[in-house]
């Protein structure tokens, strides 16, 4: 195996094994806050969904990507490709749209407590389970299109007019049809960060804002409301530029393989890579920030170490006892 082809392949391999073990960290310990407090709050919910979202992007894209880096063939069938690339296109459209409703929630939750937003505060967490819905069945029609056009690799040079996974062609009719496809997902993209940076945008002027007022007043401690608020839109801020600056990438790369009609294997191999950095990276973020899921992998952590203090010393007793009672026998055997 060449040089070329390891480094491919251990690239993808760290991406797609660090990014998936990042998101289950997130979903634990959500699930474990959501049985101890029976309740999740609404940015959490969110979070959670956008870790679950990121975990499937790299399931369906990340393994089979670092199983064809490392030269395996035909490792999907038909059938395989067609539920692969299905699954994948719809949760990695997710993954933009749930980022995209994490930063409407916060752009909302962090606003002046006015009589018009404090209506929409008290609506919009009613609505947050019926919008993910909505997002999901919205993005599952958007991709059915790709089921016609899915197949498994050919020998050979890649047709034109067809994408190529590695794993798995998508094989478009023509040139109308290919870069109305392309069209179609990257006007979609475009007009959700669109909308992900004018909310990033109002936060940030919200933040300002406070500041201002909070210098004004000459507090320097706010209340722990507010300062939790800060925390939450400092994450979705953070999580907006990491989608923008990935995707953004992988969208400049998607025209350019629209505008050449056929584009070689690294390009198709680099595209896939930065596609998938997004959810591989932040899970990571969220870690950083996030002060509820820091304390309580610092309780599991806790635990953990208590289990293995406990465990040595029930050993250590335990061989005390079965010394202290052969020392016993062989004195009663000596008199």
């Amino acid at each position: 195996m060449e040089l070329p082809t390891i480094i491919k392949g251990v690239c993808f391999f760290l991406q797609t094994s660090t990014g998936i073990l990042g998101n289950i960290i997130i979903l634990m310990c959500y699930a474990h806050i959501a049985f101890n407090e029976r309740k999740l709050m609404p940015i959490d919910n969110i979070t959670s969904h956008l870790a679950f979202v990121n975990m499937i992007v790299l399931l369906t894209s990340g393994i089979p990507q670092t199983m064809t880096s490392f030269g395996l063939q035909n490792i999907l069938n038909h059938h395989g490709c067609v539920f692969v690339i299905f699954v994948y296109a719809t949760v990695r459209a997710l993954s933009v749209c749930v980022t995209c409703l994490l930063s409407l929630f916060q752009s909302v939750t962090i606003a002046p407590s006015t009589c018009s937003w404090a209506c929409l505060k008290i609506k919009i967490p009613q609505y947050l389970m019926p919008c993910s819905f909505i997002l999901w069945v919205a993005n599952m029609v958007m991709c059915c299109g790709l089921l016609f056009y899915t197949t498994v690799p050919q020998n050979g040079t890649v047709p034109k007019y067809t994408i190529s996974t590695g794993y798995c062609y998508l094989k478009f009719p023509d040139e109308v049809v290919y870069k109305f496809y392309g069209a179609l997902y990257t006007g979609r993209d475009a007009t959700i960060v669109c909308v992900m940076v004018m909310a990033s945008a109002y936060i940030l002027l919200t933040l300002y804002r406070h500041n201002r007022q909070v210098k004004s007043i000459r507090s320097s401690s706010p209340s722990k409301k507010s300062t939790a608020e800060v925390k939450a839109a400092e994450i979705v801020i953070c999580l907006v530029i990491l989608y923008v600056m990935f995707y953004g990438i992988d969208n400049i790369i998607w025209i350019y393989m629209l505008i050449k009609t056929s584009a070689s294997s690294e390009v198709e191999y680099l595209r896939a890579f930065f596609s998938s950095s997004y959810a591989s990276l932040s899970p990571f973020l969220i870690i950083s920030f996030n002060k509820k899921i820091q304390k309580n992998l610092c309780i599991k952590t806790r635990r953990v170490e208590h289990s293995r203090i406990y465990l040595k010393v029930t050993s250590f007793l335990t061989d005390l006892r079965i010394t202290w009672q052969l020392s016993t026998k062989s004195v009663a055997l000596m008199h």
